[in-house]
């Protein structure tokens, strides 16, 4: 039986005073023209014995090719409309435009029943967005995670983080 239970990052910055959020777009065909609802935080499975902050941290550098860092702020669990509990934390960081994506890819048969296999990227698309916009476009079961990162910014004090550094995958 599949796990049910992932680990995954947002990554916040400032911009023009506001905060943005960096969201990823799940690659392959079945997302390939859905947008708005879709985008979600990088996460993923958590593996047998894996701390959920680690698992958190390995996703989030496979699926975009970015070692996260700085404080980890514990933004506590979801639980998804598929019944997947998603464990969060949050880190303030920045993604240059420039960067470009680095996602793992997985195989799956395509077309259906054609008998081949194709490689997809797990992300085929990451951004920052305003959070107007971020509220549109990731998945309203997620959008909860953005409002604890917000209620905590506002405190000033994370009353809960660990530490590491942010730099690009090579």
């Amino acid at each position: 039986m599949p796990s049910r239970i992932s680990a995954g990052l947002l990554m916040y910055r400032y911009r023009d005073e506001c905060v943005q959020v960096f969201l990823a777009h799940p690659g392959g065909p079945f997302f390939r023209r859905k947008d708005d609802g879709h985008w979600t935080i990088p996460k993923g499975e958590q593996h047998p014995g894996e701390p959920l902050l680690d698992t958190a941290i390995r996703e989030f550098g496979e699926e975009v090719g970015l070692k996260p860092g700085g404080h980890f702020i514990e933004l506590g669990c979801i639980r998804q409309k598929g019944g997947k509990t998603v464990y969060a934390w949050a880190f303030e960081g920045d993604w240059e435009e420039s960067w470009p994506l680095r996602s793992s890819a997985f195989k799956m048969e395509w077309p259906p029943d054609s008998g081949q296999t194709q490689t997809f990227p797990e992300v085929d698309r990451a951004q920052f967005f305003p959070l107007d916009t971020a509220q549109h476009k990731m998945k309203e079961t997620q959008w909860p995670l953005v409002e604890r990162l917000l209620d905590v910014l506002k405190r000033g004090q994370p009353a809960n983080f660990a530490q590491g550094s942010t730099s690009p995958r090579h």
